[in-house]
């Protein structure tokens, strides 16, 4: 049964991170109406918005329960990748980390594969407009931007002796890992306002909703963009048993992330021929690079016994009088426990000193086994460290099983299939046991645990560990990148190759992965891509002069 919708100005998919930004931005200018599509839900969840509610959201209703095909360089091994399916996306069910990368990320994207107009000097001013940071100003962070970004107020005492442990190892202090330098140990900043989860859906959505001209399709999953010839004028929804067809006057804006975005152009027709055919799909328009060029950064974990029950794994056990003081603390003074993210130490180091910028990123949690597909400890109590390596040189790919739009796609994200990058996780995996050896962290740890191989010597050793236990750390990138070669989907204004009245704007475009998490980017993504669609000009950083790229010369 088809439902004829009436028409919008703008029509855009996924209503994550990158495609709620969109509609705030877009719908500021009141002369053009505008339809967000969502799959998932509301964010009406108390778990989304308490910050210590990560813990239950990688396998929980708002997240569509991906499974990667078989990894053949990490022996055939199942992997769940965890994609947020609810209003806010990933941005509503991650752990809150900010971080953005480095200069030299977005210098390279320029550089390396002809993205004029993404440089760092020259999407700078969109991280500061985005952000509204309650200790860093200007020219690195702005205040009074829509996404909310605060410090951890009362960090657990594991994570502050996990970072006098990195001083130990040899680490600088950092108190600002999107400033002028990654390089150090610290406490990260988290996307937090008030004691609560700032998405993308709160900074920026929620204000919105009051507009008129802006209208919130939630739980319709989008079949395919239509096209006339090569123009992009609709898209067909399933709702239930009920087909919408929303038309867009202007543009079809794709925001579905790096598995969804790739997966409705190869519905549509868009994609490698070979792909289309191979699905039953007739194929509209030839475009090699759509799925292909899938990154993320390979997560490993580590979890530690400890000596004294100090985790925040006393949180777990309901009803318990801790967890009863923890709850009232927060509804009464908005603080304690329930106000961490769990991942709450950070650090950035080298496994390649002759990298310009540091290529291992380190994540602390006071607690075990915290996401999906973490050991949980016998006893309750412990901490866990992960790592990963920041700049892979595996890819992966993304393509639709068939021309059914409700059945999943086969993923593969080929972790560690390139030699260097296996190299490199073997070395982050070193470096973090090295740095939970040191004093302030040894005398706090029972034992180490290893999911069953507790003999880790030999850098064989490590490598085997990494493909036997390695996993994803949520960041997919890259399966409709931008650039101008062949293989790129989209060009530099994110219009895709070949297609009129249709652009992608989510972490997919990414031609490289950045070096940190993803959503910060993605951010500043949609922010750029709001102004290249409205006509608007670079905003200007506070009347300055932007923060110099640190690319070498």
């Amino acid at each position: 049964m088809t439902q004829m919708d009436e028409a919008f100005d703008y029509v855009i998919v996924g209503g994550g991170t990158a495609g709620c930004v969109l509609a705030a931005r877009l719908s500021e200018d009141q002369s053009v109406r505008v339809l967000l599509i969502e799959a998932g839900p509301e964010d009406k969840s108390v778990w989304i918005h308490l910050p210590i509610g990560f813990a239950k959201m990688t396998d929980s209703p708002f997240e569509w329960g991906f499974r990667s095909q078989p990894i053949r360089s990490c022996g055939d091994r199942v992997i769940p990748l965890a994609q947020g399916k609810v209003i806010g996306g990933g941005g509503s069910i991650n752990a809150q980390v900010f971080t953005r990368g480095t200069p030299n990320d977005y210098d390279g994207w320029a550089r390396d594969f002809g993205a004029t107009g993404w440089s760092f000097p020259e999407i700078q001013p969109y991280f500061v407009r985005s952000e509204d940071n309650e200790r860093l100003s200007s020219p690195w962070h702005g205040t009074g931007g829509p996404l909310g970004v605060s410090d951890i107020h009362d960090p657990n005492p594991l994570t502050k002796a996990w970072v006098k442990a990195g001083q130990e190892y040899g680490l600088p202090y950092n108190g600002d890992f999107n400033g002028e330098t990654q390089y150090g140990v610290g406490v990260y900043q988290t996307t937090t306002r008030h004691a609560r989860r700032c998405s993308a859906a709160v900074g920026y959505l929620k204000p919105a909703r009051k507009r008129g001209n802006l209208t919130v399709a939630i739980r319709q999953q989008v079949n395919r963009v239509v096209l006339e010839g090569r123009r992009a004028v609709a898209v067909e929804a399933s709702e239930g048993s009920l087909v919408h067809r929303y038309s867009a006057k202007r543009e079809v804006i794709l925001a579905a992330g790096s598995i969804g975005s790739p997966k409705i152009l190869q519905l549509s027709g868009i994609g490698d021929p070979e792909d289309l055919r191979r699905a039953g799909v007739d194929v509209r328009y030839e475009l090699p690079g759509v799925g292909k060029n899938l990154m993320d950064h390979c997560d490993l974990d580590i979890v530690y016994e400890l000596q004294k029950y100090i985790s925040m794994d006393r949180l777990s056990r309901m009803f318990r009088p801790y967890t009863i003081l923890a709850g009232i603390q927060y509804v009464v003074y908005k603080s304690g426990p329930l106000t961490s993210t769990l991942v709450e130490g950070g650090a950035f180091t080298y496994g390649n000193r002759e990298e310009p910028t540091p290529d291992l990123q380190f994540h602390f949690l006071p607690a075990a086994g915290v996401e999906a597909g973490i050991a949980k400890l016998p006893t309750g109590y412990g901490c866990t460290l992960n790592s990963y390596f920041l700049r892979p040189r595996s890819r992966g790919s993304v393509r639709i099983a068939s021309s059914d739009p409700s059945q999943a796609p086969l993923i593969d994200p080929n972790y560690v299939s390139d030699e260097y990058d296996l190299k490199m996780s073997a070395e982050g995996l070193r470096q973090m046991r090295e740095i939970m050896a040191q004093r302030s962290m040894a005398r706090l740890v029972r034992k180490e645990l290893l999911a069953g191989d507790r003999n880790l010597k030999t850098e064989a050793d490590h490598i085997r560990y990494v493909r036997e236990h390695g996993r994803t750390s949520y960041h997919h990138a890259g399966t409709c990148a931008m650039g101008v070669s062949e293989s790129s989907v989209v060009s530099p204004q994110l219009k895709v190759h070949g297609i009129e009245g249709l652009r992608v704007v989510d972490c997919s475009i990414m031609p490289r992965i950045v070096s940190s998490n993803t959503q910060a980017a993605t951010v500043m993504i949609a922010e750029k891509a709001a102004d290249m669609i409205r006509g608007i000009a670079a905003p200007a950083l506070f009347g300055r002069e932007a923060a110099p790229s640190l690319a070498p010369a």
